[in-house]
Order: C-alpha cells, then sequence, then structure tokens
C-alpha cells in the first residue's frame, strides 16, 4: 500500500510517499522560518497561505522522486489536528478532493500521534509496548503506548512545554527564532555551573512538567544582571553561561521524568519525538542512562523531528484500513486530545505489514 501523507499544521509543509512494503520512498519539506524571523514567531495568516503556495509543487516532488504516479496511490493522510485551523485547512482540503478525484480513502491523522510513532519510519524499530517522551513545541507529555491508538496519559505540561520554555527564553536573550536551536547551539560555548536555575517538579512525585517559572527565573536572572539594561544586552559569554544551566535544568527534569515514568509502568523501551527530540543533550543523557539500566531508547531521525509529512503517510498506512473510499467529507480539529484517538485495526507487532 503506497500513502501520500500531507502535513500543514503550522509553518512547515510536509509532504511524502510510504510504502507499507518498502517504507519511506520519498519526503519533502519546506520551512516557513526565514518568512517568519522578522515577527519572531509564526503569523498564522501568512503561514496559511504560503501552504496554499507549496503544497502542490511538493506533491509533485515527491512523487517524481519516487517514481510514482498519481494512480500509484492507495490513499491519502492529512493532518486534521491539532494546529492552526487555516493551516490545517490547507492540507485537509488538497488531500480529500485529491483522493475524491482519484476514488481512494483519506484519513485524517493526528499530528501528535505521527511524532509519537515517527520512530516506526527507522531501524531498529520499537515494538509495543513502550513508554512515549512527547516534547515539542507546545507539548511535554508521557504516554503509556501498548498499540496504535492505544495511549494512556502519564503526565502532562502544566503551563509552558519544554520547547515553548526554549523558544521564550531565547526571545528573552536576544537570540534569533526559532529560539530552541539557537539557545542549544549558544549552550555549547557556557560554562558548567556559572549560574544555577531551578528544576522545576523535579521532586514533585508526580510525572507531570512546568516550565514556565523557570522562564521566569532566567528573565530574574538577566534583569538582575543587565541591571538598567535590557536583559539581552548581557555579554555573549554571560548568555551562553544562562543557556547551558537552562538547557541542563530542562533536560534534567525530561530525563527524570521519563524513567520514572518507565519504571512506574514497568515498560524497558523509551520513544522520545517531537522537535526538542532533535536536541543533542537530551539524546546523550537518555542513552547513556538507558545504557546503565538496561532498556533501550528510540529517536526519529533528526530530521524527522520537526512536522513532516512523513509522519502522516506513515500514520496513515497504519489507520487506512479502517477508511472508506467514500468518506470525503472533512473537518480539522485545531484543539485535540490524543488520549481521544481511537485504536487502529492493525497489527501492534508488524504495524507496517498490518497497514
Amino acid at each position: 500500500m503506497r500513502v501520500l501523507g500531507i502535513e500543514t499544521s503550522c509553518d512547515e509543509t510536509g509532504v511524502a510517499v510510504y510504502d507499507t512494503t518498502l517504507g519511506l520512498l520519498a519526503d519533502a519539506l519546506h520551512s516557513q522560518v526565514a518568512m517568519h524571523q522578522e515577527y519572531g514567531g509564526v503569523v498564522p495568516e501568512l503561514a496559511s497561505r504560503d501552504h496554499v503556495r507549496r503544497v502542490v509543487p511538493l506533491t509533485e516532488r515527491v512523487l517524481r522522486e519516487a517514481g510514482l504516479g498519481l494512480a500509484d496511490l492507495h490513499g491519502i493522510a492529512y493532518t486534521q489536528g491539532p494546529g492552526l485551523a487555516g493551516a490545517l485547512l490547507v492540507g485537509a482540503s488538497v488531500a480529500t478532493s485529491l483522493a475524491y478525484a482519484l476514488g481512494i480513502p483519506a484519513v485524517g491523522v493526528h499530528h501528535l500521534e505521527g511524532h509519537l510513532l515517527s520512530p516506526l519510519l527507522g531501524q531498529p524499530r520499537p515494538a509495543f509496548p513502550f513508554v512515549a517522551l512527547l516534547v515539542s513545541g507546545g507539548h511535554s507529555q508521557l504516554f503509556d503506548v501498548g498499540g496504535v491508538g492505544r495511549y494512556r496519559l502519564l503526565g502532562d505540561t502544566l503551563d509552558d512545554a519544554a520547547g515553548e520554555a526554549f523558544d521564550k527564553t531565547s526571545k528573552l536573550l536576544g537570540l534569533p527564532y526559532p529560539g530552541g536551536p539557537a539557545l542549544a547551539h549558544l549552550a555549547e560555548r557556557g560554562t558548567p555551573g556559572a549560574v544555577k536555575l531551578p528544576r522545576p517538579m523535579l521532586a514533585s512525585g508526580d510525572l507531570d512538567f512546568s516550565f514556565s517559572g523557570l522562564k521566569t527565573a532566567v528573565l530574574t536572572l538577566a534583569r538582575r544582571e543587565a541591571g538598567a539594561a535590557t536583559p539581552d544586552s548581557l555579554p555573549e559569554a554571560r548568555k551562553a553561561d544562562i543557556a547551558l544551566e537552562f538547557q541542563n535544568a530542562i533536560v534534567d527534569v525530561l530525563v527524570a521524568k521519563a524513567f520514572a515514568a518507565l519504571d512506574e509502568t514497568g515498560r524497558q523501551r523509551l520513544v522520545v519525538a517531537g522537535g526538542v527530540g532533535a536536541n543533542r543533550e537530551l539524546r546523550a543523557r537518555l542513552l547513556r542512562i538507558a545504557a546503565s539500566r538496561g532498556c533501550e531508547v528510540f529517536f526519529p531521525d533528526v530530521s524527522l523531528c520537526t512536522d513532516n509529512g512523513a509522519m502522516i503517510a506513515l500514520v496513515g498506512a497504519l489507520r487506512l484500513a479502517d477508511a472508506k473510499a467514500s468518506d470525503y467529507a472533512f473537518a480539522v480539529r485545531p484543539r485535540w486530545e490524543l488520549t481521544t484517538v481511537s485504536a487502529a485495526t492493525v497489527d501492534s507487532e508488524n504495524p507496517a505489514r498490518g497497514a
């Protein structure tokens, strides 16, 4: 089965073709970072208009790279939510219209389910069940994953997610958009122990997260050191010290909660997904501790940590067994809890072959 996946939830247009026998055949992505940089964040209307311009050329490109024509597709998947309503509508309308014209099924996919299952695109591929640490711009969550669509929430973010805290702290320090990668890069030049920041909810006794207070602690520290000047006027070396300590605080909490979730569930496999999952320090720390504990950690390829069409095509392939060729009505879901997603009719041990 060959599935076209279309991702347009926010500021990246992703299109890919996934084959349940051969794997990922082609993947293309257009990032809107350059367009949104001058605004310091995503402008929803501009994002939607850019998706309109990009989605058809990207679709033509991935089909060409895969050596396929439209008639070779068996289904089309699109991101139904969560995300920006206007951006979601672009992908949903293109996907369902194309599916209708071809007489093949179209299926809406949960954006976070795409991230959570994206490690299935790599090798080795994690087997169910496992614990998933989902860390993106708007989410810091832990799930016990029993199979496709079988997600039990273990811990959630109470305010700012890890990625959100990265972006806000980066902006506070005067770093360019997008903030997360810029702050992580600056942290590489910091001096360990030069400053001290709190580890929020590290000893809370539960698996929830809260990073708003950490961002406030950075603001308080930076203002105190800057005096009458603004925090972004601090010397670059001091900014690097703050960036390093901030990153270490985030990683300390994420790592501690992730392994606590493994202990609570008795699982031996941890999957890490989402944009923050590309952070080098987080990956290194998780791998090092997992090796000492005798458990496994799985990550998607760094290129698949951000939003992409490959993860949408994959989940679409897993879910097309439940889709009908006549289901062409669609509605987007800007707010959509992952725990409300239904289980798919697939073989949990061999999900690609079960699709």
